[in-house]
C-alpha cells in the first residue's frame, strides 16, 4: 500500500514560514513529505532541511519522495518532543523555520492494519510509532472504567463518555475486546439510537480519545511548544496545523506565553517578574482552509494553522 496524504494547508504553510534559501527547517511530522518537499525546493545548497516522524512507513515515504534533495536533508525516526537531543546530535543550536502538522495521514486512516479506523475490522493497535508497547488494546482492555471515562470525556468530547466507558467494562469482563469492529459495536450500543441517527458515526469520538491517549498527543505538544521557541533563530517561524479543539487550544494558550510571559499584577507600572517576550503571534485568528480545498480534501475541514515568530 502506497503512503498516500493529502497536504493541508500547505500554501499557507509554506507562506508562513517566510522560508530563507539558506535557512535550516524542521518538520517535526514528516509524514508522506508533501510538506517537506515544498520547503526543500526552496533552499538553495546551503540550506538544510530535518525531517522527523515516529512512523517508520512514513519516514521511508518521506526518504523517496526527497531523494532529489538528499544532499540537504536529515531524516530521524523520532518524535518531535526529543528536538532538543535531535539537534544536538545533528550540531544545530538554532533552526529557522519549524512546522508540525499533527494530522493522522490517510495512509494511517486508511491502512487497516494500522486499527486508526471505527469502519473497518482489525486489532486495536493505533500506535503512531510501532515500537512503543502501549497499543489501543491496552488501553481499552486494561484501562479502569474511571479512567476510559475520564479520556473519552476530555479527548473525545462525548457527552455519552460515562456510559461508554460503563459498556467497554461490561463486555471486557465477558472476553478481550481486540477488534475495531468490535470496539465500534460496543460503542453503538451506549449511545441512543436517536442521536445516531442525527450525527456522525457514534464511535468516532471516542476513537479520537483512545488513539490520542494512546500516543500521548496533547502531553507531547504541551510539553514541546516552549523547546521548539527556544531553537528558533530570531525571525525564525514556526508553523502548526491543529485537526482538534484541544490542540488548537493547547497552541493558542502556548503562543499567548510565550508572546506576553509577565505574571505582574496589570496595575503594576513597571514589570518586575523578568520574564521577557521571546516573540509575537503572526495569527491572531488561525488560518482555515478554503472552501476549495475542503472540496477537493474533507479531511482538511477541521485543521486551523497558526504561526508564531520569534524576536
Amino acid at each position: 500500500m502506497d503512503f498516500k496524504h493529502v497536504s493541508v494547508l500547505l500554501e499557507e504553510t509554506i507562506d508562513g514560514l517566510d522560508i530563507k534559501p539558506d535557512g535550516i527547517y524542521v518538520d517535526g511530522t514528516l509524514g508522506g513529505g508533501g510538506h517537506a518537499y515544498e520547503v526543500c525546493k526552496r533552499l538553495s545548497n546551503k540550506g538544510r532541511f530535518i525531517g522527523i516522524d515516529q512512523d517508520g512507513e512514513a519516514l521511508e515515504a518521506a526518504r523517496k519522495r526527497l531523494s532529489e534533495f538528499e544532499d540537504k536533508t536529515s531524516l530521524v525516526r523520532s518524535n518531535y518532543c526529543e528536538i532538543d537531543t535531535i539537534l544536538k546530535d545533528l550540531n544545530v543550536e538554532k533552526v529557522d523555520g519549524i512546522v508540525l502538522d499533527l494530522g493522522v495521514s490517510s495512509y494511517q486512516i486508511d491502512n487497516l492494519e494500522r486499527g486508526f479506523s471505527y469502519k473497518s475490522d482489525a486489532p486495536l493497535d493505533m500506535r503512531m510509532d510501532t515500537r512503543q508497547s502501549r497499543t489501543a488494546s491496552s488501553v481499552v482492555n486494561e484501562y479502569s472504567e474511571m479512567e476510559l471515562y475520564r479520556i473519552i470525556r476530555d479527548y473525545g468530547e462525548d457527552k455519552f463518555a460515562k456510559n461508554i466507558a460503563k459498556h467497554i467494562v461490561k463486555a471486557r469482563e465477558e472476553k478481550k475486546i481486540e477488534t475495531t469492529k468490535e470496539l465500534s459495536d460496543i460503542i453503538k450500543g451506549a449511545i441512543p439510537m436517536k442521536v445516531q441517527s442525527k450525527g456522525g458515526h457514534p464511535a468516532k469520538k471516542t476513537f479520537q480519545a483512545i488513539r490520542i491517549e494512546v500516543n500521548r498527543e496533547l502531553e507531547v505538544l504541551s510539553q514541546s511548544l516552549d523547546t521548539m521557541i527556544d531553537h528558533l533563530k530570531p525571525g525564525g517561524r514556526i508553523c502548526i496545523i491543529t485537526f482538534h479543539s484541544l490542540e488548537d487550544r493547547i497552541v493558542k494558550v502556548k503562543f499567548k506565553e510565550n508572546e506576553n510571559p509577565c505574571t505582574c499584577p496589570p496595575n503594576f507600572p513597571v514589570c518586575v517578574c523578568g520574564k521577557v517576550s521571546k516573540g509575537k503571534v503572526i495569527t491572531r485568528k488561525p488560518i482555515i482552509p478554503s472552501e476549495e480545498e475542503i472540496e477537493v480534501n474533507k479531511r482538511a475541514k477541521s485543521s486551523k494553522l497558526r504561526i508564531f515568530e520569534r524576536r
